[in-house]
């Protein structure tokens, strides 16, 4: 179970027009690389909720045969005067709404959410969640304690079993720095906890119900790479380790033509009047300027043109976006509509009162 159905508020504007699990990394979804994963490790039978911008996932992953798995969505909503609109029913209410349809979770089911990276040993964690006889496990990792305020903390007792938690606690107040990686393993029963017909959470409402009732659930701290894309911050520092060929099985894209250089198909650039340094992916359809400056880590999304004397440093270009002649543009993540920072700070196309110039370039 892939939970999407969020609306991905702490991300935006990335999110603006794309549901989170959506949002590229090399040129693909984040949610494509959690399917690839989980065909890996031979779950092949995947449910999706989904609900803001449901079309978008449901067009690209189809049935998911591309992939050698099959994919079914549900999707969250209800009428309003003739509309149709989204309303997400809670992670753990979607999953009881999906079970009341049609009974997915009738067997040991894996959720997690659509908008992580993960590498982690699935068949080992499936594996010690029926050998300690857990009806709900805890995928969890170990966190600085200066960043406990960003998760939720797991509280465990040495075998495990989860004692309590705290919602992004204060440093001073964790009891622990053990953070839910939002990797959830769940039998049957755990569903009809979960009230029909209302919205209910996993992290809030579920897991206090299991630990008030003494129920078999356990943390496991098991070591892997979980990249976690939950502020605008976080994308732009996932996409910097990247592009360094810092994560495993993210391969660059493209054929590398100079050493930490890598190019689409039919771009537009002459080399000897350019200052190109890697690592770098100039996708298809690309136009450089001579007198452009390009440093990485930076992606340069297919259809893009930066114009003469632009300098682009440590960013990221979403496809068609055009650079205005001698515009400077450092470490942003940068679209034909708007401009953002690596903290987070937005400019939109036509605001007056930056100097920075960029647009569409199929205009």
């Amino acid at each position: 179970m892939i939970l999407a159905a969020g609306q991905g508020t702490r991300v935006r504007p990335l999110t603006r027009d794309l549901p989170k699990p959506m949002v590229p990394i090399l040129g693909k979804p984040v949610m494509e690389y959690l399917i690839e994963h989980l065909a890996r490790h031979g779950i092949t039978e995947i449910m999706v909720n989904v609900a803001w911008h449901h079309h978008k996932i449901e067009e690209y992953f189809g049935d998911g045969r591309r992939w050698g798995v099959q994919i079914g969505y549900a999707y969250e909503g209800i009428r309003d005067h003739g509309e149709v609109l989204p309303r997400p029913m809670g992670s753990a209410g979607g999953m009881r709404r999906i079970q009341d349809f049609g009974g997915f979770f009738d067997e040991t089911t894996l959720v997690l959410c659509g908008d992580a990276l993960i590498d982690l040993d699935i068949t080992a964690a499936l594996a010690e969640h029926k050998a300690k006889g857990a009806i709900a496990s805890v995928v969890a990792l170990d966190v600085p304690l200066s960043d406990v305020e960003a998760y939720g903390i797991v509280v465990a007792a040495p075998d495990g079993k989860i004692l309590s938690f705290q919602e992004k606690p204060k440093p001073a107040q964790a009891k622990s720095t053990l953070a839910s990686t939002g990797i959830y393993i769940f039998d049957p029963e755990v569903l009809n906890l979960v009230p029909p017909g209302v919205i209910y959470d996993i992290g809030s409402q579920l897991f206090p119900q299991l630990v008030a009732q003494d129920l078999p659930f356990y943390a496991q701290n098991r070591p892997f790479n979980w990249i976690d894309i939950g502020r605008v911050s976080d994308y732009w520092s996932v996409l910097q380790r990247v592009l360094r060929g810092e994560v495993d099985q993210m391969n660059m894209p493209g054929r590398e033509i100079k050493p930490g250089i890598w190019v689409g198909l039919n771009t537009s650039i002459p080399w000897d009047k350019v200052n190109i340094q890697g690592p770098i992916y100039i996708g298809s359809s690309v136009r450089i300027e001579p007198g452009a400056t390009l440093t990485g880590p930076a992606w340069i999304g297919h259809g893009s043109h930066i114009r003469t004397g632009a300098k682009v440093v440590r960013s990221i270009l979403f496809e068609y976006t055009r650079i205005a002649a001698d515009m400077r543009f450092n470490e942003m993540i940068i679209s034909p509509e708007y401009c953002v920072d690596r903290h987070g700070d937005t400019l939109y196309r036509g605001d007056d009162t930056s100097q920075l110039r960029w647009g569409d370039a199929r205009a």
